[in-house]
C-alpha cells in the first residue's frame, strides 16, 4: 500500500490503484489497463473511481497532478 500525508489526513493506494494509475500515467485507456492487468474494464473504472474519491478529484486531469503532487507518480527523465 501506497501512502501519502494530505493536508486533512493520510491518503493510501492500494497496489492495484497505484498499477491502474502509471497505466493512466502512460496514457491507456480503461479497456487497455483491464488487458494489461487481466481486470475488466469495469474493475478499473471501480478503481479510478476509488482514487479520485480519496484524491477529492473530480476528472482525469486533477487526478492525475494530485497523485504528481502526493508523490504517487513521478516524472519521467528525458535526456535532450
Amino acid at each position: 500500500m501506497f501512502t501519502k500525508s494530505k493536508g486533512r489526513g493520510v491518503v493510501s493506494l492500494t497496489e492495484r490503484e497505484q498499477q491502474v494509475l502509471n497505466l493512466i500515467w502512460n496514457g491507456l485507456k480503461n479497456r487497455e489497463i483491464g488487458d494489461e492487468l487481466r481486470i475488466s474494464h469495469k474493475t478499473v473504472e471501480a478503481h479510478r473511481a476509488n482514487m479520485m474519491k480519496k484524491l477529492r478529484a473530480t476528472n482525469a486531469a486533477q487526478l492525475l497532478k494530485s497523485c504528481f503532487e502526493q508523490g504517487f507518480l513521478r516524472q519521467k527523465h528525458t535526456v535532450a
